[in-house]
Formats: structure tokens, C-alpha cells, sequence
């Protein structure tokens, strides 16, 4: 842990990093309930993950190009500026009274399309701002501040809601302006890039390049598969009114749950780093995270289902530490942008993407089968890509691989 205190730009990052993590969970848990209040529907719960992540896909090529080619930090600060703008707007809409289904849906489309490029700038400067020996244990330590804002971010959000979904936001709007403080006292050597034809191939290099690195590939398309199964995230607003219960203050706690685990584990892994057999700790996770899942789907009480996530969330922690570290390991760094980009659309495609999933199945098969269905889904996913990437499966250490 001294290690890391000693890098100031990389504790600024973090501090960073964790608030706006914090703004953007608040954001999700009042956009959804506000959603939910007004439709009552799970296929509009389902639609803001959907327009969260459209254009995160659409914008990949572009957004890692950008990335690797300009200051990443200054890209992460202008991004909470943007969202900190959408955050306005929506004190003014809830606050007047004109707040809507068509709004909501527009303004998550606008908050995808700044993570577009916010995720791979914040994914691509660790490995730049700490020694790559270092690097496990910073990416653990980043996760415990990411499950940190996780926990409070929905917590608070629940709370604060019951005053209102316009002081949810204006508070969002705070924590974003400091993460954008914080990002511009960031600093590392940023070498410009040699100029290049803007072309499909560069564009295009970062999905070239994880197609071929299997680790790389198969990590990636393990969390996405898994993830986009078995996540029930959205359909947390109906859990909480409709089958077990309770209010805003349940909903927050249940969406804080998964980061409760989160941030044990992460805890952990930050003093005991994962040294062997890394490849079938991840595998073995994802089953765990299959599991804990299907749990949850079926439990009818909320201190079962609260423990449930909780495990859901401490075992999706190892799988991300693993793979983070190995993603980041195994790219260089003028490569690291557009490899960021493209881990940023399967990252999103296994939340946002997964959450129209939920919601669509939810409405066919309801709320538990969905749920149910999609945690049987991950573990057979686990199964199922051990014998297709052998190699990831057998690896041993987090180290850089030629």
C-alpha cells in the first residue's frame, strides 16, 4: 500500500475515479426509479441500459482513437464536465415538473455517449501513472474506490431520493466538478503519437489486436457473456417494490450490495494479490457469480437476497481484477486506448446491454424467471469457455505476455 500513496497522480486519479463513480450510481438509481414511477414498465428499465450503450458501440473506433492520441486525463476531466451538463439539465426538468419518459431516454443517450470515451481514457491511465510491478495492486486499489462509490453512490441516492429526485441530481452535479478538478491535477509523461492516415485500419487495430491475444479475447468475452446474462441490476426497482417489498432505502441497498462484496474482496486483493493459477481463479468466479445469481432470483426475503448480491458481487470482483490487470499487462501503451475502447463496448454490453436483456426477458418470463434464466446462463458460459480458451484457463500469473 506505501507503494501506491506514493504516486500523488495516481491517488488524484483514484479520488477522481471515485467520484464521479459515485455521481454516475447516484444518477442510475434515480433515473430508474424516476423511470419506473413514471411507465411502471420493465421494458423502459430495460431501454436506459439500451440507450446507454448504443452509442458507446457506435462510437468505439473513434473514441480509442481519440484516446490514444490525446491527453487521457484531460479527456476523462472534459467527460464530467458533460455529464455534470446533463446533470443540470435534469434538476431543471424534475424540478419543473417536465421531466419524461422521452427525456429520460434521450438524456441516457447522452450519458452513453460520454462514457464512450470516458471509459477507455479512465481504463488506459493506470498502467501510465504507477511502475508495471505495481500495477495488480493499483488496479485492485482502484476497484476498492470504484466499489466504494458503488456501495454509497445507491445508498445515498436511495435516501436522498425520498427528498426528491432533483437533489439527487444536483448532488451528482458537485461530485462530478470535484472528479473534474481532481482529473486536471493529474499528470504523466504524454508522449504524442506519431501522425498516422486516419484510416479503418488504424481505427480498426484494437479489436485486430485482442482477436489475436487469446488471454486478452477470451477474459474479455467471459466478463461480457457472463455479466450480460446474469445481471439483474434493472430489474432491482421491481424486486424492491413488488416482491420483497420495500422503498427507495431498499432499492439503495440492494444495488449496494454486489459492492459490498465487491469491496472485501478488493480490499483483499489490493494486500494479497492473486500470484497463481489466475486463469481458473476467474473461471471458477464467474460459476460462483452464476450461482449467488439464481439465488437471488428465487429468494422471497431481502436479507437472503441482500446476501446473495453480496456474493454475486465479491465474485464478479475477482473475475474483473483479473481481467483488468491481464488487459492492461498485455497491451502496450500506444495500443492502449483503442484496446480500452473496445473493452469499454463489452464492459458496457455486459451492463447496459444486459439490462435491456433483463428487462425484455423480464417482460416475457417475469422478473424471477428472468433473473433465474440468466444465472443459469453464466455458469453455463464458465463451463463452456474453459474448453474454448484452454490457454486462459491454465494461466498462472498476472504478468506481461510476448
Amino acid at each position: 500500500m506505501t507503494s501506491l500513496l506514493s504516486h500523488r497522480s495516481f491517488l488524484r486519479f483514484w479520488g477522481a475515479r471515485t467520484s464521479g463513480a459515485m455521481a454516475n450510481q447516484m444518477m442510475l438509481v434515480a433515473l430508474g426509479w424516476q423511470m419506473y414511477d413514471l411507465t411502471g414498465s420493465a421494458w423502459d428499465l430495460g431501454l436506459v441500459g439500451l440507450y446507454q450503450f448504443v452509442p458507446a458501440l457506435l462510437l468505439v473506433l473513434v473514441a480509442g482513437h481519440v484516446v490514444d492520441r490525446f491527453h487521457r486525463a484531460r479527456i476523462a476531466a472534459l467527460c464530467m464536465l458533460a455529464q455534470g451538463s446533463l446533470a443540470v439539465l435534469l434538476v431543471i426538468a424534475t424540478h419543473g415538473g417536465w421531466a419524461s419518459r422521452t427525456l429520460l431516454l434521450a438524456l441516457s443517450l447522452g450519458l452513453g455517449t460520454i462514457r464512450a470515451f470516458q471509459m477507455p481514457a479512465q481504463q488506459a491511465l493506470p498502467a501510465l501513472l504507477v511502475p508495471r510491478d505495481v500495477l495488480p495492486r493499483a488496479m485492485s486499489f482502484s476497484s476498492a474506490g470504484m466499489q466504494v462509490a458503488i456501495i454509497g453512490g445507491p445508498a445515498l441516492g436511495g435516501f436522498i431520493y425520498v427528498a426528491g429526485a432533483s437533489v439527487v441530481y444536483a448532488v451528482c452535479l458537485a461530485l462530478l466538478v470535484v472528479a473534474a478538478i481532481l482529473l486536471g491535477g493529474v499528470r504523466y509523461e504524454h508522449a504524442v503519437p506519431l501522425r498516422q492516415p486516419f484510416s479503418l485500419a488504424t481505427l480498426s487495430a484494437g479489436i485486430r489486436f485482442i482477436w489475436n491475444r487469446p488471454d486478452v479475447l477470451g477474459a474479455i468475452s467471459l466478463d461480457l457473456f457472463a455479466v450480460l446474462l446474469g445481471g439483474a441490476t434493472a430489474l432491482l426497482p421491481i424486486f424492491a417494490k413488488d416482491i420483497l417489498h420495500v422503498g427507495t432505502w431498499g432499492l439503495g441497498l440492494l444495488r449496494s450490495a454486489p459492492a459490498v462484496g465487491a469491496l472485501a474482496t478488493s480490499i483483499a486483493l489490493t494486500r494479497w494479490p492473486i500470484r497463481r493459477q489466475a486463469g481458473m481463479a476467474m473461471f471458477a468466479a464467474v460459476a460462483i457469480y452464476g450461482v449467488a445469481t439464481v439465488v437471488f432470483g428465487l429468494s422471497t426475503g431481502f436479507e437472503l437476497s441482500w446476501l446473495a448480491l453480496m456474493v454475486s458481487g465479491a465474485a464478479d470482483m475477482v473475475s474483473v481484477v483479473i481481467r483488468q490487470s491481464l488487459v492492461q499487462l498485455d497491451t502496450p501503451n500506444d495500443m492502449r486506448g483503442r484496446v480500452s475502447a473496445v473493452n469499454s463496448v463489452f464492459i458496457g454490453a455486459s451492463n447496459q446491454l444486459g439490462e435491456f436483456e433483463s428487462g425484455a426477458t423480464a417482460a416475457w418470463f417475469g422478473p424471477v424467471g428472468s433473473v433465474v434464466l440468466g444465472g443459469m446462463g453464466s455458469l453455463a458460459i464458465a463451463l463452456l469457455w474453459m474448453r474454448l480458451f484452454p490457454g486462459l484457463k491454465n494461466r498462472q500469473q498476472l504478468q506481461v505476455q510476448n
